[in-house]
């Protein structure tokens, strides 16, 4: 590659558990003749996507091209985390054709954009578009997206309230940024739950962009890889919740870090953190589980109540360790509660 040339950088936003890092996988093993890099961003102290994404790693995208920044927001760590990954990146032997950014499902996309003007990179790097993903099923439910009716009731039998939830603002704020949304899990959605979802979405974009349905991260690279957008030269088409603040916060999200006891009884835990969901509103639980008398570590991912889990690969080398990492709205996550309701 020509060293004068700017290198293009996919941004790939979505809330919790939308299917940003099974899609990233997907681009892995169909990279279109591009050797990849990947920037993973996690909220919380403790990664779980950077270890999924790196048991990926071949050729076309190695694991020292697969950089990890956990604690939260890169957004707001530019200078001290950011800045020095990309450089990092960019600095390899052979320099990616391709840059992926899977960014934290709490992130906001325009604040990450504005980094990109920054002097140590900006004549090195470009947005090539980004990409958001929105979970058909849970978007037609209503769950992640606003209801209007829902808040002006709120506004009505509360004069004091003048704002929406931080999570549809979260929400909002990655469509606007978009320049195509994915609906993913279209297998779950079904077809008339996927054209509701479609629906509420149009009626959040600032500006028409391209919807399309996919199950297990499965698009052709070509549709989202190269899509030209330079989407830093264009920040006042993405409009934001928080246009005009110097900072954004996230303190309205929390984590908390569980070590569990090796597992007997998979269809128990599951049922346990299924009923975190309900009661302590627990948004998003991933992690590694070490199951008794298996040698293979169990992969647990769920979004509210619906959990899937999978083993992936041999604990080899690795401390047979169980760690879950659960994340809610502040307030909500109550590490007692949560260490109770997960009989520990």
């Amino acid at each position: 590659m020509n060293s004068l040339a700017k290198v293009p950088v996919t941004v790939v936003t979505g809330f919790l558990g939308s299917g940003k890092t099974t899609l990233i996988q997907h681009l892995l093993a169909n990279p279109n003749g591009k050797r990849l890099a990947v920037l993973v961003n996690e909220f919380g102290s403790e990664g779980v996507d950077g270890d999924i994404l790196k048991s990926c790693a071949d050729a076309n995208c190695p694991a020292e091209n697969i950089v990890e920044l956990a604690n939260g927001c890169i957004c707001c760590t530019v200078a001290d985390d950011f800045i020095p990954a990309m450089e990092q990146l960019l600095s390899r032997r052979v320099r990616p054709d391709h840059i992926l950014i899977e960014t934290s499902g709490l992130a906001l996309p325009k604040p990450l954009l504005k980094a990109f003007d920054w002097p140590e990179i900006r004549s090195k790097i470009t947005v090539d578009g980004v990409v958001a993903l929105a979970d058909a099923e849970a978007v037609a439910d209503g769950r992640f997206a606003p209801d209007p009716a829902a808040v002006e009731a709120q506004r009505a039998a509360d004069k004091n309230l003048d704002h929406e939830t931080p999570l549809s603002e979260v929400f909002e704020d990655q469509i606007a940024c978009a320049d195509i949304v994915l609906l993913t899990k279209a297998d779950l959605a079904g077809a008339a739950r996927l054209e509701a979802a479609k629906a509420m979405i149009a009626a959040e974009m600032p500006r028409r962009v391209p919807m399309l349905p996919i199950t297990n991260g499965a698009v052709d690279p070509r549709i989202i890889l190269g899509l030209e957008a330079a989407a830093e030269n264009d920040l006042a088409a993405r409009p934001s919740h928080h246009d005009g603040e110097e900072d954004h916060e996230h303190d309205d999200f929390a984590s908390v870090v569980i070590d569990l006891p090796e597992v007997n009884d998979i269809d128990a835990l599951v049922a346990s953190v299924q009923q975190l969901a309900r009661k302590q509103n627990v948004l998003r639980a991933k992690g590694y589980i070490a199951v008794t008398g298996k040698p293979m570590r169990l992969l647990l991912q769920a979004v509210g109540e619906r959990v899937r889990h999978q083993y992936d690969t041999p604990w080899g080398a690795r401390p047979r360790q169980s760690k879950l990492v659960l994340i809610g709205e502040q307030g909500d996550i109550d590490e007692a509660a949560i260490r109770t309701g997960l009989g520990i």
